[in-house]
């Protein structure tokens, strides 16, 4: 029997309607969030999936056969550990110095460290942090034109290469001619280390530097090692920040059991909630970003579906 026209309208509009109506998005499981690379957490700001964490920390680290790596436009470093409590990574980079191998080369050795601008506000060196120089020319920027003058070189935090050329990287490293002197920066013009600060030069280009090397230490005591070079940490200590407004966001987020990423999209703050996301915190609904636009297929499908309906709709009523 067939349908009265009016009841076969109806229930073609609802289809419709029902077809069209926003799809809930694939969200990120908040479960999945905070996750492991071998015997290291990874946990907020950080994160090794797509939309967890801050987004000023995105795709920066990968787990690769249980190593954590971070890679930056300088190269890729291990990662040794994450502070959370103070805010801070250790890195390491194979191809870098230290007081038991001198590793240079001519087209220079090590990836230093150099972060894209639009990451810089989250990341950077420790101040504390030590970046030793080795062999750089006299034309390099680090001199601005004075190979007779050292004027960015400083100790840093009680490291610099006084200390450094008391290593005995440096015998085997010259194996038996004339190694550079205790002095600070001896009297080789350049000098044959420069010890600088991340805030000094703002971008450590081993290659762009014109530099042969270098060698990176940090501390975390306020108090001198006794035995010099031979007792510094070497790696390069990173320290992180986030704006304080996302302070705010992450712990009203927290406090109502969300879990704090960003989306992908436009990398804007977003509180995770199970199978929706908000813009605020899990106890707020209204302002709830449940995935406003549709897949792609999806919308089309449902766009399609609602004129095909209209236009059945109208053919029938004109039957």
């Amino acid at each position: 029997m067939a349908l009265p026209r009016p009841l076969l309208a109806a229930l073609l509009a609802l289809c419709a309607c029902a077809m069209a109506r926003p799809a809930v998005s694939a969200n990120v499981s908040i479960t999945t969030c905070r996750s492991f690379c071998g015997n290291i957490t990874v946990d907020y700001p950080f994160a090794l999936r797509p939309g967890c964490g801050h987004a000023g920390f995105r795709d920066l680290l990968f787990c690769i056969d249980r190593v954590l790596m971070l890679h930056l436009p300088s190269g890729s470093y291990r990662v040794l550990d994450i502070d959370y409590a103070y805010r801070g990574l250790t890195l390491n980079d194979p191809a870098m110095s230290d007081c038991r191998a001198i590793d240079r080369s001519p087209g220079g050795r090590g990836n230093g460290f150099v972060v894209e601008p639009w990451r810089a506000p989250f990341l950077s060196p420790d101040p504390d942090n030590v970046f030793l120089l080795l062999g750089c020319r006299a034309s390099s920027p680090l001199f601005q034109g004075f190979p007779d003058r050292h004027l960015p070189c400083r100790n840093v935090s009680g490291m610099g290469c006084g200390d450094y050329y008391g290593c005995p990287a440096w015998d085997d490293y010259y194996d038996g001619r004339r190694r550079p002197s205790g002095a600070a920066y001896g009297t080789a013009v350049p000098p044959e280390c420069c010890a600088v600060s991340w805030g000094a030069i703002r971008s450590v280009n081993v290659s762009r530097l014109q530099c042969e090397g270098y060698s990176s230490a940090y501390s975390l005591a306020p108090v001198r090692a006794a035995e010099g070079a031979g007792g510094w940490a070497y790696g390069i200590r990173v320290a992180w920040e986030l704006p304080e407004a996302n302070r705010g966001f992450c712990g009203a987020c927290r406090a109502t059991g969300g879990v704090c990423g960003h989306d992908e999209g436009s990398h804007a703050d977003l509180c995770l909630c199970g199978d929706w996301n908000s813009t605020s915190n899990c106890d707020s609904s209204s302002d709830s970003a449940r995935s406003s636009a549709a897949a792609p297929g999806t919308a089309a499908a449902s766009l399609f579906l609602a004129v095909l309906a209209s236009g059945l709709t109208s053919f029938w009523w004109n039957l």
